[in-house]
């Protein structure tokens, strides 16, 4: 299950690097099935791992001028006080057990593995449909913010972010094109920015609460910004779009799977 465990998180890179996005929803699923590490630890592990790797995948996008510093900063900045707010507060305040319903019984890290589930299942739909977000943008226009809708959706973005810990980016990428009005392959690359930074800034919130195992935790992150460098290359030969809709299903099934093996068997 371990030697499983490195293959899948060199995979989780992969996917980034390939499809531009996915991956970090495969990363508690690793963490929790194949390393056995507790789900609540795994959303911890997950922030760090998908900070450092969607920072690697930002450098080449930066050089390619596609990443919108300016966006970045007005969209990050709600939603890295959510992410911290929700890892350093929020989630320590949540009980365990949280209750009991006939013989079933709601822990935390079932709580936390269904909102998970919930979320892989959201994400698939996103990349399975592979939907065309608003009206092409024209790049000379000036560009124009709606604040309150990016700051509400940098909020909730925040706040799902640190209960679950994933990056979200089927979420902040329509977001950034229709509310910051940024053409679609700049809104793919400052969205790894902005995942980078609020998932790192998550993860600071974190070190006060549990003892991590520094080790497993450097090998998985290495591993997967290993599958960056490798999708990366790999992405000029193989049509991205036919990929994405196929990890979709896979992720769509993994997302099923979880829900039943948390609420049923």
């Amino acid at each position: 299950m371990v030697i499983a465990g490195y293959l899948a998180s060199a995979l989780i890179g992969l996917s980034l690097g390939l499809i531009g996005g996915g991956g970090s929803i495969l990363t508690v699923p690793v963490l929790v099935y194949l390393f056995g590490v507790d789900p609540i630890l795994a959303t911890a592990y997950s922030l760090f791992i998908v900070g450092a790797t969607s920072l690697v995948g930002t450098v080449p996008k930066y050089r390619e001028h596609l990443v919108n510093l300016k966006t970045a900063v007005i969209f990050g900045i709600p939603s890295i006080a959510a992410v911290y707010a929700t890892r350093a507060w929020l989630v320590p305040l949540i009980p365990d057990p949280i209750g009991t319903f006939g013989s079933f019984v709601l822990t935390k890290s079932v709580l936390i593995m269904v909102l998970f589930a919930v979320l892989m299942v959201f994400a698939s739909v996103s990349m399975i449909r592979d939907q065309k977000v608003g009206k092409a943008v024209d790049e000379t226009a000036p560009q124009r913010f709606n604040y309150p809708m990016i700051l509400l959706e940098g909020a909730v973005v925040g706040v799902l972010t640190g209960l679950v810990g994933a990056g979200g980016g089927f979420l902040i990428i329509p977001a950034l094109v229709l509310f910051s009005k940024l053409p679609m392959k700049q809104a793919v690359g400052t969205s790894l920015l902005i995942i980078a930074a609020k998932s790192l800034f998550g993860f600071l919130g974190d070190l006060t609460h549990y003892n991590l195992d520094w080790i497993l935790l450097g090998t998985v992150t290495i591993l997967a910004i290993f599958g960056i460098f490798l999708g990366n290359r790999l992405s000029r030969y193989i049509d991205s779009d036919k990929l994405k809709k196929a990890f979709g299903w896979f992720v769509l099934v993994m997302g099923v799977y979880i829900l039943l093996k948390e609420l049923v068997f």
